[in-house]
């Protein structure tokens, strides 16, 4: 099994959510929108899944717009099963 870390953005609420998609988007930063991780799940049910290379830039954003509020940046172990390759 492959592991791989993977940074979670999480949010208080939706609208944070997607207006920082918003900005990750006009920007061209590679990102996904995924359901918050379990270990994770205190906040509004989405995040927002990056590379750790882009917390740096994501921060930077983050101040340049202090409207969008954010609960944390966590990094995790995202692993891929080989169920399927024999």
């Amino acid at each position: 099994m492959e592991v791989k870390l993977k940074a979670y953005l999480i949010f208080p609420s939706h609208s944070d959510g997607l207006a920082l998609e918003k900005v990750l988007k006009n920007s061209r930063v590679k990102y996904t929108i995924v359901p918050t991780p379990r270990v994770l799940s205190k906040c509004c049910g989405i995040s927002i899944e990056i590379e750790p290379e882009y917390i740096s830039l994501v921060e930077g954003f983050l101040y340049d717009y202090p409207n969008i509020n954010i609960e944390g940046i966590h990094i995790l172990e995202k692993k891929k099963s080989n169920l399927f390759n024999f």
